[in-house]
C-alpha cells in the first residue's frame, strides 16, 4: 500500500504561488542563467554550480517534487515569490521595455511577457 505524504497547507499554497510566479520552464531558466553567468571565466566541469544566485537555487527547486522539498527549498520559494511580486509591483515607467527590470525578473524565473 502506497501512503500519500501530506504537506503543511502553507507549503501547498506556497508551492502553487511559486509555480505561478516562476513562469519560465526550468530548461529555459537554465539557459538564461548560463547566458547571464557567462563572461570571461570558463565554466567548471559542472556548469550548474556556476549559475548566478538565486537563480540556481530556484532552478534546483523547479527540478524537485513537492514531497522532496527541504526547509531550505521552502525558504527559496518564499523569497522568490516575495521578490518577484515586489519587482512586478514596482514596474518602471518604461514597463516591459526596461531591460534591467525585465532581466532582474528573468533571473528569478519570471518572464513578464508570458501571459498568465
Amino acid at each position: 500500500m502506497v501512503r500519500e505524504q501530506r504537506l503543511d497547507p502553507e507549503v501547498e499554497v506556497l508551492w502553487e504561488d511559486f509555480h505561478a510566479e516562476v513562469n519560465v520552464p526550468s530548461e529555459q531558466l537554465r539557459q538564461w542563467l548560463l547566458t547571464r553567468g557567462s563572461g570571461e571565466d570558463a565554466f567548471g566541469p559542472d556548469p550548474d554550480l556556476d549559475l548566478p544566485e538565486p537563480g540556481r537555487q530556484i532552478l534546483a527547486v523547479l527540478r524537485k517534487r513537492k514531497v522532496d522539498l527541504t526547509p531550505g527549498d521552502i525558504e527559496v520559494m518564499r523569497e522568490a515569490v516575495d521578490r518577484i511580486r515586489s519587482l512586478t509591483a514596482a514596474k518602471p515607467s518604461r514597463g516591459n521595455a526596461d531591460d534591467e527590470w525585465r532581466h532582474s525578473l528573468l533571473d528569478l524565473g519570471h518572464d513578464v511577457l508570458v501571459e498568465r
